[in-house]
């Protein structure tokens, strides 16, 4: 049996490939529980600095296996089958790890969710990103509703759940859906190489920057204050900080 999600580390990077091409990476029950155990296991390695999101096939993510959801035949078993997803969705949202995502092709539905936990999209000049949970007689999942407002605003947020509309590659970068927008086949390589210049640098501070912005949503102004301060303190503890910002106090001369 082909597995749903593979899993690979090398020199630092976790790579996670949705593997379901001839479903268009759409989430079945199996693809939920791999999703759920291979992004908990990539947050606690110690062997990992960075994590790429990426996928095989035409399309990144359509979101749920409309198909497997009839068979569940019950709100009830969508409800859990939603949860098991989210566990991987807070695994890396939470994590001091920096995500890229290359998303290639089609992001629908839930698959926007797959899309926002990580920090850093790369999308492709001929690729489609919408909700179209609605047209399904649905409402967002995934944290689609927790973090798409976050990523584009609120009211563009609504023109997407509201709506059918996909945006293009350059659209999803002007709204702030994506990163960058490249060539279709330079995708995958665009998104490495981001991930691959955090692990190069200075990872465990990306991994500290994303965390405090990544926090401010639900913390006062005073409390992110005081996170910001411990946070540099104890970046500047580590022997990357101490080695990188030498070598800028001597060139600064």
């Amino acid at each position: 049996m082909t597995e749903p999600i593979l899993f690979t580390v090398d020199r630092g990077l976790a790579r996670i490939t949705l593997n379901r091409p001839e479903r268009l990476n759409a989430f079945d029950d199996a693809t939920a529980h791999a999703w759920a155990d291979i992004t908990a296991e990539a947050v606690v390695r110690d062997d990992v600095a960075a994590v790429l999101i990426d996928a095989n096939g035409p399309a990144f993510c359509a979101g749920g296996d409309v198909r497997a959801m009839v068979e569940l035949g019950s709100g009830e078993g969508l409800t859990e089958l939603a949860g098991v997803i989210n566990r991987g969705i807070l695994a890396l949202v939470e994590s001091e790890l920096p995500v890229a995502v290359a998303a290639h092709g089609t992001t629908a539905g839930g698959g926007l969710g797959i899309l926002l936990s990580g920090d850093y999209a790369v999308v492709g000049e001929s690729s489609k990103l919408g909700s179209l949970y609605a047209n399904m007689g649905l409402t967002p999942d995934l944290s689609v509703s927790a973090q798409l407002a976050r990523a584009v605003g609120e009211r563009r947020a609504l023109q997407l759940v509201l709506t059918p509309r996909m945006l293009s590659g350059a659209e999803a970068v002007e709204w702030g859906l994506a990163a960058e927008v490249v060539a279709d086949a330079e995708v995958g390589t665009r998104a490495e190489a981001v991930a691959r210049a955090w692990i190069d640098g200075a990872a465990s501070a990306y991994g500290r920057a994303k965390r405090l912005v990544r926090d401010a949503a639900h913390t006062s102004l005073r409390e992110q204050l005081d996170a910001e301060a411990r946070s540099i303190g104890a970046a500047y503890e580590t022997p990357e900080a101490r080695r990188l910002t030498a070598a800028f106090a001597g060139s600064a001369g």
